[in-house]
């Protein structure tokens, strides 16, 4: 393993155009080219794939084309969880869906984050990462950008457009931008 995958797991700051990193991404979208040319009768094929790409995929768990995400390696599913059309994982740091989630059209889950007060830091390729973490039985609506860092506790349920930029407590109805807590469920 690389210096800078080394940095990026550890949450230190890494040079995203480090050829080891840039060759894991091109392995990666190799894979996601099969995934997302699947025909529509060949769920064998994109089951096979997404075994394959990554981290780990529980029984009865399933991603509809097109998915795209950086490594796929990074990204844990657990049983019986679905992630419907259009998903991006950006997954610089791990992603961890647990059981029984549903994630809507269009959400992303966004691990990198790039340096705000330092552009020439932003010019040099630096960034960094944070894990997020969706616990069980959450519910993202369609179109929820979830930031980095971010841990979204079991049973939560996040309206449509959100964007999550702090951790959610269990057992909540949360929507808005930025996404905040509008009851206990």
């Amino acid at each position: 393993m690389g210096d800078h995958k080394q940095r990026m797991l550890a949450g230190l700051p890494y040079r995203d155009n480090d050829p080891d990193l840039v060759a894991e991404r091109l392995h990666c979208r190799r894979l996601l080219d099969r995934f997302n040319a699947a025909r529509a009768d060949e769920d064998d094929v994109r089951a096979e794939v997404l075994r394959e790409l990554l981290g780990g995929i529980g029984e009865g768990s399933w991603i509809m084309p097109r998915f795209v995400c950086d490594y796929g390696s990074l990204i844990t599913l657990g049983s019986n969880s679905f992630v419907n059309y259009d998903a991006i994982l950006m997954d610089c740091a791990p992603i961890a869906i647990g059981n029984d989630v549903s994630i809507g059209p269009r959400a992303q889950l966004l691990t990198a984050l790039h340096p705000i007060e330092d552009h020439e830091q932003r010019r040099q390729r630096w960034e960094t990462a944070a894990p997020i973490t969706i616990g069980d039985n959450v519910w993202l609506a369609g179109g929820v950008i979830v930031c980095p860092g971010v841990t979204i506790g079991e049973n939560t349920v996040v309206g449509a457009g959100s964007v999550v930029t702090r951790s959610l407590p269990p057992h909540a109805l949360a929507a808005g931008n930025p996404c905040r807590v509008i009851r206990e469920l």
